[in-house]
């Protein structure tokens, strides 16, 4: 196989985070124990992990792996090097009441429904994800528990997954927004040139080891290998060149399965539209933020937008001629997910300008402060859907099959406070985002009532025309079945991971 060279290291990353793997369309996500640690040692060892490394042609199968903060400490990583993970890694999704509070994962979604991850003191250590061609995930299954992974792991759970093509199972085109990693940096180091809204981010926000949009390192388990040996294998950290860095090239992986009430979905928009087709699409586009197609509501940009290449017209767009929500709400699921802002609201030009803005002066409108930019809060995402298509033509009927349908949403950050737990908290589950009141994400809120009793099933649509347009009483269209923390290491700190001895890790040797 022919190999295309790159200066970064590629051949050290794990392939999910530069190929998403989607034209491997078959996949068998596993949850795994450990039940021998030196057996899954030894398998880690052999273990075809997939690099992101381009091959020519590009191979039909692909293996990713990824481990909680308890499976870590089963694999025999020493105390002190586990602690140099986040908090939010090493409590788990699941590990603590207020945590839960802030994700939404109260009520229907409260991890003690869960069907996995739920108990703090039972979460899987190994996620493992294969992914093939069609007709492929079988085989590659086969060749993978082949001894001795049949002696290392306890296969706990096989998470459903099923390919339906380029849409999520409520019928809009998905993948569409996904953050550009400025692999060769080559955007500039002047932070004005990040005032407005980019695509193209850092790879430390999703990559450890390397430079994040701020400029720092995301703090990561850093080793001395005068007293680890076996750390020499490792990386020089680059923030610390007397230590190896165990975390460089790896990321945090945020797992949760989200079902998915397609049926409900529907049917509610369809009685809230008065039964008609036209409005029914357009209330529905307006929870969403696109057109079924996956057209966004607010026009595209004519400018460039750094980091998005002109040709792609259904992500090259902003909300800053859309202040009040009149195209597309504010309270829309892809709005809150990622409000594309920059550093400063639209016209803040100039160092003068700048300085009015952060000391607060000259805002025009009450909730240009509220949004943060969204660089700093961006998620790479690698889910993939399970359950069979149910138009949306079919799921308005009385009698829609009521199958398991969702998403397996996956995604990848180097700060999962700063990132994930932002967006799910800030943005989505907020029911003061931008402005609105008495509102969650269409999609995904819980619709639990605050603390002090307001509700938080509305949303509504600014109508330049007339009176605001509003829905109340949204059911719950999404709910939670089960989630994690972990962290996909980089080859070398694979290899390290199997190649050392439990004595080794005690520091006996």
């Amino acid at each position: 196989m022919m190999r295309h060279s790159t200066d970064f290291e590629f051949d050290d990353l794990q392939a999910l985070f530069r190929f998403g793997h989607g034209k491997l369309t078959d996949t068998c996500f596993m949850l795994l124990d450990i039940a021998d640690a030196d057996a899954a040692k030894a398998w880690l060892g052999k273990a075809p992990i997939s690099s992101a490394t381009a091959l020519d042609p590009p191979p039909e199968t692909a293996l990713q792996i990824a481990f909680s903060s308890a499976g870590l400490r089963v694999l025999g990583l020493r105390e002190s090097i586990l602690e140099g993970f986040s908090d939010e890694f090493i409590t788990g999704m699941a590990g603590d009441e207020g945590r839960s509070r802030r994700l939404g994962d109260v009520g229907a979604n409260a991890p003690e429904h869960w069907d996995w991850g739920g108990d703090p003191g039972r979460i899987p250590h190994v996620l493992l994800l294969l992914y093939a061609v069609k007709g492929g995930v079988e085989a590659w299954r086969n060749t993978i528990e082949a001894p001795p992974f049949s002696s290392a792991f306890w296969l706990l759970k096989v998470l459903p997954t099923r390919d339906i093509g380029a849409i999520e199972p409520f019928g809009f085109a998905d993948g569409i927004s996904q953050p550009k990693l400025d692999w060769r940096v080559r955007q500039g180091p002047d932070i004005h040139e990040r005032d407005r809204y980019s695509n193209r981010l850092a790879p430390g926000e999703f990559v450890l080891g390397y430079p994040n949009e701020y400029g720092q390192y995301t703090p990561r388990p850093l080793i001395d290998p005068r007293q680890d040996p076996p750390a020499l294998g490792l990386p020089d950290a680059a923030d610390a060149s007397s230590l190896k860095d165990f975390g460089r090239n790896g990321s945090y992986l945020v797992i949760r399965q989200l079902h998915q009430d397609v049926p409900g979905f529907w049917q509610f928009v369809d009685k809230a539209a008065g039964a008609v087709p036209e409005a029914r699409e357009q209330l529905a586009a307006g929870m969403v933020g696109r057109q079924r197609d996956g057209s966004p509501l607010v026009p595209p940009a004519d400018e460039k937008i750094p980091g998005i290449p002109v040709e792609d017209r259904n992500n090259h767009f902003t909300y800053e001629g859309d202040p009040a929500g009149h195209r597309c709400p504010v309270g829309a699921h892809i709005r809150r997910a990622n409000p594309r802002t920059g550093d400063f609201p639209a016209g803040v030009t100039g160092i003068f300008s700048r300085l009015i803005q952060m000391f607060g002066f000259g805002q025009r409108r009450q909730d240009e402060d509220l949004i943060a930019s969204a660089r700093f809060h961006r998620l790479l995402r690698r889910g993939r859907t399970y359950g069979p298509v149910l138009p949306p033509e079919d799921a308005v009927k009385p009698d829609a099959p009521a199958d398991e349908r969702g998403l397996q949403f996956i995604v990848l950050v180097a700060n999962i406070s700063r990132q994930f737990e932002f967006v799910q908290n800030a943005w989505l589950m907020s029911s003061t985002f931008g402005g609105v009141q008495g509102e969650q994400d269409p999609l995904l809120g819980n619709r639990e009532p605050l603390r002090n009793g307001d509700a938080t099933e509305h949303f509504n649509r600014p109508d330049p025309a007339g009176p605001l347009r509003k829905s109340c009483r949204l059911p719950q269209f999404v709910t939670v079945r089960g989630g994690g923390y972990f962290f996909m290491p980089g080859l070398r700190a694979l290899r390290y991971i199997a190649a050392s001895t439990m004595a080794e890790r005690d520091g006996t040797v």
